[in-house]
């Protein structure tokens, strides 16, 4: 990072620059002791394999002509060749194990080791979905455990556990709010309200489902604005969609006069809980009213976040919606327990399955384990410790970085907006680029779209105050850098990283999905 000085309006400067120095070009690529790479299906030996295999001679006459006539043309690598491209590719990224990683309305902390043991464990890691309900015993009474810390964290009397992550929870959930509905003869009601601090995938998820979406407007606070909602309420309305804590980082107050009027209108109330993190054991979900929602438990429970998954969203439901769950239920008979496929009563009335298998094993382990390392007052210090540490970093930023909602605390994530940045010919997306020459990943840029700009910062409970020091530190250098016309040092960032900057549009558009 160099060495920071004051200058003289008590901001840090930043080390001095050198984008000419930055640009000295090695003879293969490499920078220092990390070496250039390229991709797998970049290198050019596809004749040598690792492995020798005889030639054999396989009957092809029962697929009739399905048989393969081209090479695979996958490359060869020895083994040392084959360690070294993957360990090379992972010192080109960033890693939770490396850094503070800052992704707002992501949680992306520190996960420990032994969730990752427990997960291994035989008899656990080794299961098949496919296996006889009475060789898996455990698996069950771990998924029942699982089921109740979570019913007793959110103050709801059911759980669906098999939904993959977070937007097929929101599946579940308004799938299980639209049997209610029919099964009460309201099949009519079609919309579905959702504010504007949503996540995204809220609106994309009542589409997909079938329902028409209308937007619920926001107050100058950031919140909801109640009285545009209860505007919007009728005979129509099948649900309203809140995030809470929302995606500015803030805490719905009205959220008991939301779930009021929502009921009122004979609606119901889904909360998308993908903020849980900031909440757990402080607030019970269902002492707000809410009737569904879903929980990451690879973001609130520290299990591993990132790179497409695996991901698990159980989805704890109110008692107007727990007979709607989906099937297999988890069930607890003298013999063991069971997976119990036929509803009775109003239970038949359920959806029917999420998906083939019933979810996740390997979450289901590392949640729970997670839970009992920590017990309730852990779990509630969690939740303490992610909103003292988002505010420790609104609080050292916010006389540099102008803060959109600056009125009170926020919750487990920071907000700011580029209207500091205003004069200066630097944007959002330059500051984010020059962080990466710092050693850090970008916080979230341009979300939530109501901020314009928007830097979305947050830090998690594992942080440490000297970790969060040193990220501030580079942040207001940065910043200084800004404000005093270091254009240069912003506009061709990052120049360290072993990706210079892209063309991200061209990019979305136009990927190259192949390669010759």
């Amino acid at each position: 990072m160099g060495d920071m000085k004051m200058n003289t309006v008590g901001r840090p400067s930043a080390p001095d620059f050198d984008v000419e120095a930055t640009s000295f070009q090695t003879l293969l690529g490499g920078r220092g002791l990390l070496q250039s790479e390229k991709l797998i299906f970049e290198w050019d030996d596809y004749h040598r394999t690792g492995v020798d295999f005889a030639d054999i001679a396989i009957d092809t006459s029962d697929i009739d002509g399905l048989v393969r006539g081209d090479d695979l043309n996958l490359p060869g690598l020895t083994e040392p060749e084959c360690v070294r491209h993957y360990v090379r590719l992972s010192q080109k990224n960033h890693a939770i194990d490396l850094a503070l990683y800052p992704l707002g309305s992501c949680t992306m902390k520190h996960n420990p080791r032994l969730n990752e043991k427990m997960a291994r464990l035989p008899g656990l890691g080794d299961i098949h979905p496919l296996q006889p309900v009475s060789t898996v015993q455990g698996a069950l009474a771990l998924m029942d455990s699982l089921a109740h810390w979570l019913k007793t964290l959110t103050g709801m009397p059911a759980v669906a556990l098999s939904p993959k992550a977070g937007a097929h929870g929101e599946l579940c959930g308004l799938l299980a709010i639209k049997a209610a509905h029919e099964a009460k003869g309201e099949g009519h009601r079609r919309t579905v309200l959702v504010p504007t601090s949503a996540h995204g995938t809220n609106p994309a998820t009542a589409a997909f489902v079938g329902y028409t979406v209308k937007e619920v407007a926001q107050t100058a606070d950031g919140r909801v604005d109640v009285a545009d909602l209860a505007s919007k309420l009728g005979p129509d309305v099948a649900a309203i969609m809140v995030t809470n804590p929302n995606t500015c980082g803030l805490f719905e107050r009205d959220i008991i006069e939301i779930a009021r009027v929502t009921h009122e209108a004979g609606a119901y109330f889904y909360c998308d809980g993908a903020n849980f993190n900031a909440i757990v054991g402080r607030v019970r979900p269902g002492d707000l009213g809410v009737d569904a929602m879903h929980i990451n438990l690879h973001k609130t429970f520290s299990t591993p976040h990132g790179g497409g998954g695996p991901g698990a969203g159980p989805v704890v439901l109110s008692e107007a919606l727990a007979a709607y769950a989906p099937r297999p239920w988890v069930v607890s008979a003298n013999d063991g327990f069971d997976l119990a496929e036929h509803g009775e009563g109003e239970s038949a009335a359920n959806f029917g399955r999420m998906c083939a298998f019933h979810g996740q094993m390997g979450m289901y382990i590392r949640a729970l384990t997670y839970m009992l390392s920590h017990g309730a007052d852990g779990l509630k210090k969690v939740a303490e410790d992610a909103v003292l540490n988002a505010n420790y970093i609104k609080a050292s930023l916010s006389d540099l970085m102008s803060v959109p909602f600056p009125e009170g605390p926020c919750m487990h994530e920071a907000l700011f907006d580029d209207r500091w940045l205003e004069g200066t010919g630097v944007t959002t997306l330059d500051f984010a680029k020059a962080m990466i020459d710092e050693g850090f990943h970008p916080m979230t840029m341009y979300f939530p779209l109501v901020v314009h700009g928007a830097m979305l910062i947050e830090p998690t409970e594992t942080e440490s105050r000297a970790e969060m020091d040193r990220f501030v530190a580079v942040l207001r250098a940065l910043a200084g850098a800004a404000l005093d016309g270091d254009v240069a040092r912003f506009k061709g960032a990052p120049y360290l990283a072993p990706a210079k900057r892209l063309d991200e549009t061209r990019a979305a558009r136009q990927p190259r999905l192949t390669f010759s």
